[in-house]
């Protein structure tokens, strides 16, 4: 069977043999319900109560901050329903550059009374400190600004994002779902510095989908977005998906137990930069501190989902930057957030590493960049 280079790491990741081996048991001879009282399960719980230690010690949690969910968008969409839910409406402030399951809630808390305030960033992607400085002097309730951006990879001063925060006593959560993983974790160090919240997702960093937590400082008050026989300490409710918990906890155990492999990746990363410049593309967020494993970028006068297709056809799986939804045309957000005008962004393309990944595979992938785009930027200049 045709399989492409998997460039696109920062989608999904390949299910980890280890966890594959844990989650087995859970789809075959052990299937008991985890709220029941009888042996099968108790065995369920036991499995869950080991992946919530499992996960709290890979972010140095303690496990009862740990609240597992069905994926990041569930996990972000707790923090800011449920936090929001708990309170009499104010502002919340989330950058320009969050993913959709934040800026879409926010959003959604407008028609219920909340003052939603979207905080700029410059054009490398980053907060900028004016703008935060603008929102922060309104005293919002509610803070969200993402670790790690999913589309650039640039990453965000947290702890000193959080610190500033402080003064105002809103409560602060960032979606860790891109550093999880990748570049180490602490909880307890953010926690102090001021963030209250984070959100994890298991499928990032070699797990299952469909398992994610949310990491969640005890004194924050949220109200369930799924209510009923009180599951997680009351905050999601429903039966708990015993497979894909036990395969985060372990997934999230060799996370902990790795050392990361930022430095073989950055190596790559500027490997295959190099040979982007050389064809003449705009790198995106290159002037910011990024994850060592992702680039943006565009090369001129060419379609990015045209350009995806091609290079699968190729045999290389990479992201475009456009909007998920094939009804919408818009180029990406956060491109516009960064004031890159919109003929660049609609060519944007996303390379996200993984370990697996090669020398090899990035230089394949520059020859096979260079003859997509060749013969497309032909038929371009025949059309014209």
């Amino acid at each position: 069977m045709f399989s492409p280079v998997y460039l696109d790491h920062n989608a999904t990741t390949p299910l980890e043999p280890a966890v594959r081996a844990a989650m087995l048991p859970w789809l075959g001879e052990e299937f008991g319900n985890a709220s029941s009282r009888h042996e099968y399960g108790r065995r369920a719980r036991a499995a869950i109560d080991e992946a919530r230690r499992q996960v709290a010690a890979a972010v140095n949690a303690h496990p009862t901050e740990v609240v597992f969910t069905s994926g990041g968008s569930e996990a972000n969409n707790l923090f800011i329903k449920g936090a929001a839910a708990a309170m009499k409406p104010g502002r919340i402030a989330v950058s320009a550059v969050e993913h959709p399951c934040i800026a879409r809630p926010a959003a959604q808390l407008a028609a219920a009374g909340w003052q939603v305030d979207t905080i700029a960033v410059d054009g490398e992607g980053r907060v900028e400190s004016a703008a935060f400085a603008t929102a922060l002097g309104g005293r919002p309730k509610l803070v969200s600004v993402m670790a790690a951006n999913n589309e650039t990879g640039v990453l965000q001063d947290i702890p000193a994002l959080a610190a500033a925060n402080r003064t105002g006593g809103g409560w602060f959560h960032s979606d860790a779902v891109q550093l999880f993983g990748k570049q180490p974790l602490d909880f307890r160090a953010l926690n102090a510095a001021g963030v209250h919240a984070i959100t994890l997702s298991a499928h990032k960093a070699g797990g299952p989908q469909g398992a994610a937590a949310l990491i969640v400082d005890k004194r924050v008050e949220l109200q369930p977005l799924i209510a009923g026989g009180g599951h997680e300490r009351g905050l999601r409710s429903g039966t708990e998906n015993v497979a894909a918990i036990a395969g985060f906890g372990v997934a999230a155990e060799l996370v902990a137990g790795r050392a990361m492999a930022s430095g073989r990746l950055a190596e790559l990363r500027d490997r295959l930069e190099r040979g982007l410049l050389a064809l003449g593309a705009t790198i995106f967020g290159a002037g910011a501190e990024r994850l060592p494993n992702t680039t943006y970028f565009a090369l001129p006068d060419l379609d990015g989902e045209t350009l995806v297709g091609q290079l699968d056809r190729a045999g290389f799986a990479v992201a475009s930057g456009a909007a998920c939804s094939s009804a919408n045309p818009e180029p990406s957000h956060v491109l516009r957030a960064m004031g890159v005008a919109p003929d660049l962004a609609r060519g944007a393309v996303r390379v996200s590493l993984g370990p697996a990944n090669s020398a090899a595979d990035v230089d394949q992938f520059i020859h096979a960049l260079r003859t997509t785009a060749g013969r497309l930027q032909g038929l371009t200049a025949i059309a014209v």
